[in-house]
This record gives structure tokens, sequence and C-alpha cells, in this order.
């Protein structure tokens, strides 16, 4: 079974909340002001899909509302047959191991590959997350390039500033930081795997200082409580 880069993250910070994901959801507890984060994380990526100009987003959506990934692939190899320069969501699949690129931009010899973040500043989780979709990304075949974290305002040093629609963006080059954290996912892929199988022991993890770094936990309520 394989993971998304929301999970591989979600499994660094602490397997447990990976397997709890996988086998009891309904003891998740998302606090308000949490999916308001998330919600305008979404919203500012929606935004940032049209800094480069034109392009073509590979999103498609089952009839209940969920993203169909098979459809998601199979235009995104579309795309890249047809070298279309920019692509929006472009969604890569290796050994059921998934992620779908925020931006994916053609380049004259492959591709840069561009992760947004809401945050003024590049963190580490965020440089894990753009690792592990370089290293699946290259596993598909795609001559992978730079690798960019767009972020928020110009509260980050470094990086190339830009302004589309009033909103202002900072572009900062990951590149050797992606390529450090790609051997985090080649080592943590498949362990991450196994924990999502039906049959999976609980990882036996103590809570502590993981349950809050980087987020707090989703479970925390219920992992202090039993």
């Amino acid at each position: 079974m394989g993971v998304s880069k929301t999970e591989f993250v979600r499994g660094l910070q602490c397997p447990k909340m990976l397997w709890l994901d996988s086998h009891m959801p309904e003891k998740r507890v998302i606090p308000e002001e949490v999916q308001r984060r998330l919600d305008e994380g979404n919203e500012f990526g929606d935004r940032a899909m049209g800094i480069f100009g034109d392009y073509v987003e590979t999103t498609v959506l089952r009839p209940d509302g969920r993203p169909d990934y098979a459809a998601m692939i199979e235009r995104t190899k579309e795309c890249l047959e047809k070298g279309t320069p920019v692509v929006c969501e472009a969604a890569f699949s290796w050994y059921g191991n998934f992620c779908a690129a925020d931006i994916l931009r053609r380049t004259p010899t492959g591709y840069d590959l561009y992760e947004v973040k809401n945050a003024p500043a590049p963190r580490k989780e965020f440089i894990l997350d753009l690792g592990f979709q370089s290293f699946l990304i290259r596993k598909c075949g795609v001559p992978l390039e730079r690798r960019f974290l767009i972020l928020a305002g110009d509260g980050a040093d470094g990086g190339t500033m830009v302004e589309v629609n009033g909103q202002k963006y900072r572009i900062a080059d990951e590149t050797e930081e992606a390529r450090r954290a790609e051997r985090i996912a080649d080592r943590n892929i498949w362990a991450f795997g196994k924990i999502k199988k039906k049959d999976a022991p609980v990882p036996a993890v103590e809570p502590g200082e993981r349950c809050g770094v980087p987020y707090r936990c989703w479970y925390y309520d219920y992992c202090h409580v039993f």
C-alpha cells in the first residue's frame, strides 16, 4: 500500500499518527483554527497556479467530490507528451505511492518543480514534502531539474519576489535541500506503506514532543487518554 506526500510528512512526525489515519480516522479532531489555516492554504495555492501565466490543471473529481487519481495521472501524462509549459496538480504514482505537484514547469531540457506554501519562510516539513515529490517524480522518469518553494509575501530572505494580481510571492530555490530530503523518502516510504496495511500493528510510540511539532496532532486527545 502506497503513501501520499501528506501521509509521508505525517508519518515522519509520528508513525502512530499515520496508523490512526488509516485505521481509526473517526478519532481525528481538527480544531477550527487548524481547518481555517488548511482552507486558507488551499486558497493560496489556487491563486498561485497562475504565477507563470497560462496553465493546465489536471484535477479530476469523482461524482462524490473525491479526487479521481487515475484520471489525474492520465491527464498529466497527456500534458507531458504534449509539452504543456505549466501543469498544475501534476499527478504521479510509483508502486502505489502518489503525489500531485502544485506546479510543474517545462524547461528546455526538463522540468522544474514548485511547491506552494502559505507561509513567509521555508520550514523543515516543507522541504520534506518537496523531497518526497522530487523522489517520486524522478522515479516516474521525469527529467526533473530544480526544486522550488513558492512562499507568501516578502518575509523570507533570498529568493525572487514576484507579484501577481496584487498577491506577493517569494520563490526560493531549495534544490539541494530537496535532493537531500529524497534520501529520507527513500529510507521511509516502504515502512510507511506497511503501517497503512489492514493488519498492521499499532506503532509503539509514546506521547511526547512530536505530538505538537511541527503541528499539533489531530489525535492528541485520543493518545493522551488511552
